[in-house]
């Protein structure tokens, strides 16, 4: 059942958003979708979210992605990488068939990469591997690499001080740091993710994210995770981003319209489309 408050939400973004917003980070393949995807990818387009840039987790996901390219031609871009947390003892066979992926066909990034420590540090050693394998094909194939990073940004800047380069450029998905680390990961070549966390009132990155110039940013909605106020805790989707533009609207103290405009126009920089 669609709220209310979603439908206005939606209806505002057809008024005020008369252009692209851009979701660079969406996981419009999760079988949490598998109900309502296409009703859903419709309301983003509705709501002006009409570019999804799609992020692998494993091979287990790729039939899916090239599904839901198929279905959705003009509005869904994908990428090919093997996800932090699902470096497991198969890590190699995992990496190789990101290789031969790659190898086949256009990707946009190689996403999403990075180490995770949150859960578990037991596979620390293979996530490095993983991490640093992986950014040197993004090299390789000269496309951008999109990291995942959680409780690990001493590990993840530490590879990324290795592999410092000018083929080295890319997004920090979700970031969630400080606002040192955030000059840290802009120092790298990498924008800043922002997502429904902006809107918590513990996200904490609200606090100085005006110190950031709008072009280090591009907008994310990590769906079906993450959703913002005031959908925190339920499934989130593409077009709740325009809770997302509203709240770095506030934070900036420009109209929407521009910060849609400027984040999208970043994301092609990145994507190279």
């Amino acid at each position: 059942m669609v709220h209310f408050f979603e439908q206005d939400c939606i209806f505002a973004a057809k008024i005020t958003l008369a252009m692209t917003i851009t979701d660079t980070h969406t996981h419009l393949y999760s079988t949490e979708f598998d109900e309502d995807r296409n009703e859903m990818i419709q309301r983003a387009i509705d709501a002006s979210v009409s570019r999804f840039f799609i992020p692998a987790i494993d091979s287990s996901c790729t039939a899916s992605m090239y599904d839901l390219e198929r279905n959705h031609p003009e509005n869904v871009f994908l990428m090919m990488g093997l996800h932090p947390t699902y470096v497991k003892d198969n890590y190699l066979e995992e990496l190789q068939h990101v290789e031969q992926e790659l190898a086949k066909r256009k990707f946009y990034a190689v996403g999403e990469i990075g180490i995770d420590l949150y859960w578990d540090k037991t596979h620390l050693k293979e996530q490095q591997i993983a991490f640093k394998k992986q950014i040197q094909l993004a090299k390789h194939y000269k496309l951008p690499i999109v990291i995942h990073c959680r409780e690990a940004f001493d590990e993840i800047f530490e590879i990324l001080e290795e592999e410092k380069s000018p083929e080295l450029f890319g997004i920090f998905h979700c970031f969630s740091g400080t606002y040192e680390q955030a000059l840290q990961a802009i120092s790298y070549n990498m924008k800043l993710g922002i997502g429904g966390v902006v809107t918590f009132k513990n996200g904490k990155i609200d606090q100085f994210l005006s110190q950031i110039n709008l072009k280090h940013i591009v907008l994310e909605t990590d769906s079906p995770y993450l959703a913002p106020i005031p959908f925190r805790g339920k499934r989130n989707e593409s077009s709740y981003l325009v809770n997302v533009v509203a709240k770095l609207s506030q934070i900036y103290s420009v109209s929407e319209n521009e910060i849609a405009a400027i984040t999208t126009e970043n994301s092609k920089d990145i994507f190279g489309i």
